[in-house]
């Protein structure tokens, strides 16, 4: 891979950090209505899938999806306002966090409801097959999402039509605050793509170039006609299930303080360090323009409209 787009990735997995970190901020404050999830500590797994991806393919994401937005290629601004609830965000300001939406760069939606992006994204895939072409589709799921029945119900359409769909877990052990390991009785949810004869792989999702190979091979797969994968990528999340006080962490306090140890960006920084890829000044020149970019997408924000009321039904019928 090319020095260029090593720090590309690099600057997105920033990107992604400094956007979190900013909102939590900014919601501490009761600017962002509504609940944020945040997905610090998960970058490694949006930036490594989606380096693969082009603009025509299409992702669809959850509740935590914030990183996957960014690593697709969504407008900050456009992004920041419509977590403000702003006139000027993706939706209006009536979609929030968890609604995140561009169809352009092929961005289907972020969903509140667990696992319900799993048949979306089979459609998806579906409409890729018919429109000809090699298009792909990316759905990203927790561990919880793998206990509903559109998890099997999806895997088991997409495996018998042999849809180009890659199926991404980001298995960060917990499922808010239930261990993945007290519902889940396989040692691994990759196991899982056995029953639907098609390829399963548990990968480390804190190492984003482990993650942008595996994926490599999958969405090859997918373009080539050889069906649907499913990839587990373990990681852990920093953070509480959401931002806010009255849901209270239970995981042990050691646990967390190990796996922030073992940070993506981190890791990867020191890598580039040691490629000669990556020197302290252009660290700090990449955090600078980062920190800049996140500081005018706040401003945006604040400084956008709220919906008018008669905005209400705009967007809810068709033409």
């Amino acid at each position: 891979m090319k020095s260029e787009d090593l720090v590309a990735m690099y600057t997105k997995m920033l990107t992604i950090r400094r956007f979190e970190e900013r909102a939590i901020v900014e919601f501490g404050k009761g600017a962002i209505p509504g609940i944020i999830h945040s997905y610090i500590g998960q970058e490694g797994v949006a930036v490594g899938v989606c380096a693969h991806l082009r603009l025509d393919d299409r992702i669809v994401s959850n509740h935590r999806g914030h990183g996957h937005c960014i690593a697709k290629g969504a407008n900050l601004r456009r992004m920041m306002a419509e977590i403000f609830g702003k006139k000027t965000g993706y939706c209006h300001g009536k979609g929030g966090s968890m609604h995140i939406a561009d169809f352009s760069i092929g961005m289907l939606g972020a969903n509140g409801i667990v696992c319900a992006g799993l048949p979306i994204a089979v459609g998806a895939a579906l409409a890729a097959q018919l429109e000809g072409g090699d298009r792909v589709a990316v759905v990203f799921f927790g561990d919880g999402a793998t206990n509903e029945g559109e998890f099997h119900e999806s895997l088991n359409l997409a495996s018998i039509w042999r849809l180009p769909i890659i199926f991404v877990c980001e298995n960060n052990q917990y499922g808010a605050n239930t261990p993945s390991s007290e519902v889940i009785r396989v040692p691994t949810i990759a196991e899982r793509a056995c029953a639907y004869g098609i390829p399963g792989k548990v990968i480390d999702g804190n190492d984003v170039m482990e993650v942008y190979e595996a994926t490599r091979d999958a969405v090859a797969a997918a373009r080539s006609k050889a069906g649907p994968s499913l990839l587990e990528f373990r990681t852990y999340r920093w953070r509480h299930h959401f931002e806010g006080g009255y849901f209270p962490d239970l995981r042990p306090t050691d646990e967390i303080e190990t796996w922030k140890g073992r940070c993506p960006i981190e890791k990867f920084k020191q890598r580039l360090v040691s490629e000669g890829v990556l020197d302290p000044e252009a660290q700090e020149a990449i955090n600078l323009k980062v920190l800049s970019q996140i500081e005018d997408a706040v401003k945006y924000a604040v400084e956008s409209p709220f919906p008018d009321p008669e905005d209400a039904l705009k967007g809810v019928y068709s033409e």
